[in-house]
């Protein structure tokens, strides 16, 4: 058998590359790198393969178990005080309101000058008033008074204000996180409004006003645990209710803005 040239064998392995590269570059042309989908992986010049995307699911549910309802049923002004107990005993503290009232709540009297003049604390620095009948304290001196407590313990945690997110942010940030959240509300979320003022003669370092300006206090504040939330609803541990309690998101959205966006974690 006649065998070919082997400049008949170079010619026609030019024309195969050359036809060979066309096509790489009619397949470039025809489908541009930018047209092909973020879940395409390019794994050769002539063969696209589809891969899955694996984002995981945006849970509608999550509730924290283990927190306890303690109720209100004596010192009648310390929601802040049983919430915070609710919490810690949840995270393992041997704590009740009693002893948090007498050894650790950071707290200051109200009372009125010789001109009538009512003179109480900056409620982000103490308690207003006696634990029966005062106004309550926020959230910074919550968590001052908290920690009061938590540094004679071994567990080396501590509590802080976490103050200005939404309730949806403090789902993202710590319910799903299995942390629960003091929140400061109000009493089956009634409307809040402001029924006193006085004027200011006790500051910190976590005050909000100076000495001799004008504070005022809402009434129906009132301070939950939250645990959880539902598609519908946020999930709080109320001592005023004595148990479990949900309130549909806006609504509470809207009276957690009323009292000033303020919560606490221990961690």
């Amino acid at each position: 058998m006649r065998r070919k040239p082997k400049r008949v064998k170079r010619n026609l392995l030019t024309v195969f590359t050359a036809v060979l590269s066309l096509t790489i570059i009619i397949s470039a042309i025809a489908y541009p790198k930018d047209d092909i989908p973020i879940n395409y992986d390019v794994s050769t010049a002539d063969q696209v393969v589809a891969t899955v995307a694996t984002e995981p699911p945006v849970p509608d549910s999550h509730i924290i178990e283990g927190i306890p309802v303690v109720v209100q049923d004596y010192y009648k002004a310390g929601c802040e005080t049983y919430a915070c107990t609710m919490l810690l005993q949840g995270l393992g503290y041997d704590i009740d309101e009693h002893e948090f009232v007498d050894k650790y709540l950071i707290r200051r009297d109200i009372y009125y000058g010789d001109d009538g003049t009512m003179y109480a604390p900056d409620m982000n620095s103490a308690f207003v008033g006696d634990i029966f009948t005062g106004c309550g304290i926020n959230s910074p001196a919550m968590a001052k008074s908290m920690n009061n407590f938590l540094i004679t313990q071994p567990k080396n945690k501590l509590a802080r204000a976490v103050n200005g997110h939404t309730l949806k942010e403090l789902c993202d940030l710590y319910i799903d996180n299995d942390i629960p959240v003091m929140t400061w509300v109000t009493t089956y979320m009634m409307e809040s409004y402001e029924k006193m003022s006085w004027a200011v003669n006790f500051v910190d370092e976590n005050a909000t006003h100076k000495v001799g300006e004008t504070m005022a206090w809402r009434q129906n504040e009132h301070c939950m645990v939250l645990i959880g939330y539902d598609k519908d609803n946020y999930i709080f541990c109320d001592s005023v209710a004595g148990k479990v309690v949900s309130h549909e998101k806006e609504l509470a959205e809207t009276r957690f803005q009323e009292i000033g966006l303020q919560a606490v974690v221990v961690k």
